[in-house]
């Protein structure tokens, strides 16, 4: 247990100390107001690493996210367009998404494909179907809409939880209790942990993958509509990469891309890191958005490095035990 627990611990520290070194370096970084705009402006990413969480514990890997968001996003303001409400619209291509994503881990049980394979298939497939529904950015005009960007809840310090992060934190907190406390999620660490071991033990294989999938794909699908109603817009050429976004906070929150330990709490942490590097560069003034890509490169390396250190004591630790 102390192995699934001591990368989130690292992941905290981490995003602590990008924290506070930002608050040393800037005025009033350490405030409710960059807390707020933090979590609002991540809230997206997160969503839809939740998700990602899920598929990366069971030891797969969905490449499709980034391409599902911008899909989802100019579908929903097409059909706002047509006169659907934006709830109607959302709700059709959630369950979309959790149809697609089921059809996918089906696939890949059945035919035994990679999931690297499969999903980047996916990528190239809901990325040309943007282009297919719209060429350009398709506005979206409608009063709950407006109404949606105005939520929130007054912050001490002069902040404020926008309805993207309430919406964020409700869906996460779903995601925490649904890993950690169903047959479900037991399952899902199961196979990520020895495949093999789990069906022997009487782990329904097939129904669990298609179920993680089913999950990815309400998170990526609840991203998009999350992204369409916060930029107001749908465009084709959005959430470009989200994926490796996605990915990249799942790694940093402790979750082994091996499969079988991590937290989806730790996940959270990992999208914050992600948006704190942005947010310091921005503070900074003088940095390109480059650089951030550079630094978030630098640290999945540490990560990766870290954790593989981590999991080798404590697996000599118990080899000495026995």
């Amino acid at each position: 247990m102390k192995e699934r627990y001591l990368p989130i611990t690292v992941t905290i520290i981490v995003f602590l100390a990008i924290f506070l070194a930002g608050g040393a370096m800037f005025k009033h970084f350490l405030s409710t107001q960059v807390l707020g705009d933090l979590l609002a402006d991540n809230a997206f990413v997160i969503i839809a690493a939740i998700g990602t969480t899920f598929v990366i514990i069971s030891g797969g890997i969905d490449l499709s996210i980034g391409s599902m968001i911008g899909f989802v996003g100019v579908v929903v303001a097409h059909l706002v367009n047509l006169g659907w409400h934006p709830l109607a619209a959302g709700a059709a291509m959630i369950l979309f998404g959790i149809v697609y994503g089921g059809c996918v881990g089906a696939i890949i049980d059945a035919c035994d494909i990679q999931p690297f394979i499969i999903t980047l298939a996916g990528l190239f497939l809901l990325r040309g179907a943007c282009f297919m529904v719209s060429l350009d950015s398709i506005p979206i005009s409608h009063p709950f809409v407006e109404a949606f960007a105005d939520w929130s809840i007054p912050l001490p310090g002069g902040g404020y939880l926008r309805s993207s992060a309430m919406v964020m934190l409700v869906v996460l907190l779903g995601g925490m209790i649904v890993a950690h406390f169903t047959r479900f999620g037991t399952n899902v660490y199961a196979i990520g942990g020895d495949r093999a071991s789990a069906a022997l033990m009487g782990v329904p294989i097939r129904r669990t993958t298609v179920m993680i999938y089913a999950v990815g794909g309400f998170y990526s699908t609840l991203a998009g509509v999350i992204y369409a109603l916060y930029t107001a817009s749908g465009y084709p050429l959005a959430a470009s990469g989200a994926e490796l976004d996605a990915i990249a906070a799942v790694v940093l929150g402790g979750t082994l891309l091996t499969g079988g330990v991590g937290l989806v709490f730790g996940t959270l942490f990992g999208g914050l890191i992600l948006g704190l590097i942005a947010t310091i560069i921005n503070f900074d003034g003088t940095l390109t958005s480059a650089w951030a890509r550079v630094i978030i490169g630098l640290l999945l390396l540490l990560f990766i490095l870290a954790q593989r250190a981590i999991l080798g004591t404590f697996t000599s630790l118990r080899r000495s035990a026995g």
